[in-house]
């Protein structure tokens, strides 16, 4: 029996990534985000979401990818308190595309080294049946957000 995995697929500068639906508690429509005095660039600032405080991270620029400047429809994809250490934390997205069961057999892993580097689980094969035809518009990259998150509380 192949096992499925339950993905929240979303776009960053025209790029599809995933991220896995256990780690995001909500997707909310964009709100104004109060800076915070000398934060690092990533950390967009915090907002006020129904009484609680929650930073919030472009993750474009924590991952480095390109900022397309003003996107309509942006949204903060909040995260469950356990993946981001007890703190409540949402990041940035271009737009968040639907939740999707993925088969493992779609899945792609990479190389241990790249995938530790890039903070990638796998790269997800979308499309009739996940071959060359499908082209770079199936294909996903699944994101390891435990990796992301480490790694920022190792460099604090």
């Amino acid at each position: 029996m192949v096992k499925t995995i339950d993905v929240v697929e979303f776009e960053i500068g025209g790029t599809r990534y995933a991220l896995d639906i256990l780690m995001a508690r909500e997707i909310v429509e964009m709100i104004p985000i109060t800076p915070v005095p000398l934060a690092p660039p990533y950390i967009a600032g915090i907002i006020n979401l129904r009484g609680e405080i929650t930073n919030i991270i472009n993750l474009n620029t924590l991952l480095q990818l390109p900022d397309r400047g003003e996107v309509m429809n942006r949204k903060i994809i909040v995260l469950v308190p356990e993946v981001a250490g007890g703190s409540n934390l949402g990041i940035i997205v271009d737009d968040v595309h639907s939740v999707m069961q993925v088969s493992e057999d779609d899945v792609e892993t990479m190389d241990a080294t790249l995938c530790h580097e890039a903070f990638v689980k796998g790269i997800i094969k979308i499309g009739e049946d996940g071959g060359d035809d499908a082209g770079a518009k199936g294909l996903v990259i699944w994101i390891d957000m435990t990796k992301v998150l480490g790694n920022l509380t190792a460099a604090v």
